[in-house]
């Protein structure tokens, strides 16, 4: 359904949540002279073909992988853009760093963890330059699953900068990049693994804003199968962290308990009103697996589940004991992301220690609970800024077409009456209130009673006009 709106402006969100979307004069300066202090030091594994696999235009590039065949086994190599080696704890970027925690993304523009000359520029690991990196090596066994990890500083060099819609067509027409050839048979085999069957593992798509000729369109984007596969080498090297921290007894754990039973039963009820089936016998990993995201009943009971990984944070392990992450299915650590997320450089200059046999830097373990206040400080921020971009691009879109009837099911009734109740409207693609209900699990037609951009809020109404 193509809706007539008002163009999208995010900057009254930015301004409204204090999103720092520039950075002064003299920290750009600093990021522009930033060098690497451990040149002339790194292994050289130029030699590697490496790629990087992004959103196409992406030039804060954190990782870049090659996988080739060993024995009948694999090994991943991947290499993530080594921050520590330019940010040393006195500069100016570092202590701005720890200000704004990571990268949040509005829609037009993002407010960056790091300047542009660091994060998109010297640190990124962008094509046919050497750039400094740490290597990780996974040797996994015919299964997928871990025999051997190591990691290492080196120097790398990526041989092309890859797009999803790229590399799933190329993948399609049997012309895939070399490098990668064996990428879905290792992510396959990684989502087959028994922790992460078990694990909560969101495919959420995204949804975004069409214009044609002043019409605008809300559209699901497809989430490639190879989006997935990548996903599992992040995983992958966040699991093997994970596990390395806790048997060291240090480090920094990205935690989450498992859903309260009461949520679980609840999102069960949901998605049967979304017309899906759980069998009492099947977790909800297991069944998440087997939904398509890309329509729009997937891409709602995918929203729905994001309930039940609620209370994520991060463990020092010098302070509490482990935790594991319900969403993943075992002990994880965030080390795959140091462009776009603070803790990541933490946590990786841990993991170098563990491998390399010296104590962890003072500058990590001083810093470690600054790190972890402002991570939950700006993830917070990042939750907030997404759900308020999502509700005014719905609100804007929508506006013109109040007093218009949709076609939704109603996915829960109010606890003390039918007067409100939380619907999915499939086309365009929305959850959201609606006042009055027939029963849970009813296809009908509502009225959209209220699209407001200021608020950022969009209600509809049954029964319909």
């Amino acid at each position: 359904m193509k809706l007539y709106a008002a163009p999208l402006n995010f900057r009254a969100i930015a301004d409204e949540f204090d999103v720092p979307t520039d950075f002064a004069p003299e920290v750009v300066e600093e990021a522009a002279r930033l060098t690497d202090t451990f040149a002339g030091t790194r292994r050289d594994a130029r030699d590697i073909p490496l790629v990087t696999i992004d959103p196409p235009g992406s030039k804060d590039l954190d990782q870049a992988v090659y996988i080739e065949a060993r024995g009948d086994g694999y090994r991943v190599l991947y290499a993530i853009a080594d921050v520590a080696a330019f940010v040393e704890p006195d500069t100016l970027v570092k202590q701005e760093s720890l200000i704004r925690g990571q990268t949040v993304y509005l829609p037009d523009e993002p407010a960056r963890l790091h300047p542009a000359p660091l994060s998109e520029g010297s640190a990124s690991l962008l094509p046919n330059v050497d750039r400094p990196a740490v290597l990780w090596t996974f040797d996994l066994d015919a299964a997928g699953e871990v025999e051997d990890a190591h990691v290492e500083r080196a120097l790398v060099h990526s041989v092309a900068r890859l797009d999803y819609d790229g590399v799933q067509d190329a993948f399609r027409r049997g012309e895939e990049h070399p490098s990668i050839r064996l990428l879905p048979q290792v992510g396959w085999l990684r989502q087959q693994s028994s922790l992460r069957r078990a694990a909560i593992n969101l495919r959420l798509p995204s949804v975004r804003v069409v214009e044609d000729a002043g019409a605008f369109e809300l559209v699901i984007e497809p989430r490639h199968p190879v989006m997935d596969y990548n996903s599992e080498i992040s995983l992958l090297t966040g699991m093997v962290a994970g596990r390395m921290m806790v048997a060291a007894g240090v480090g920094f754990l990205r935690t989450l308990g498992p859903a309260p039973a009461e949520a679980e039963a609840e999102f069960r009820r949901e998605a049967a009103n979304l017309g899906y089936v759980i069998a009492e016998d099947c977790g909800i990993g297991e069944f998440l697996a087997g939904v398509d995201a890309d329509t729009p009943r997937g891409m709602a009971v995918m929203r729905e589940a994001q309930k039940l990984l609620r209370g994520s944070g991060y463990v020092d392990l010098s302070e509490k004991e482990p935790e594991v992450h319900a969403g993943i299915g075992g002990y994880y650590s965030h080390v795959t992301a140091p462009l776009r997320r603070l803790i990541d450089r933490y946590a990786t200059e841990v993991c170098l220690a563990i491998c390399g046999g010296y104590e962890v830097p003072e500058w990590v373990t001083e810093s470690a609970p600054q790190v972890i206040q402002s991570m939950a400080r700006t993830s917070q921020l990042a939750n907030t800024v997404d759900r308020a971009a999502q509700h005014l691009t719905e609100a804007t879109v929508l506006a013109p077409w109040v007093g218009q009837n949709f076609t939704g099911v109603v996915l829960k009734r109010g606890e003390d009456s039918g007067d409100r109740a939380r619907i999915f409207i499939t086309d365009p693609p929305v959850l959201a209130p609606s006042i009055g209900a027939p029963p849970e699990g009813t296809e009908t037609t509502f009225s959209l009673v209220r699209a407001d951009p200021e608020a950022r809020e969009v209600v509809f109404a049954w029964p319909a006009d």
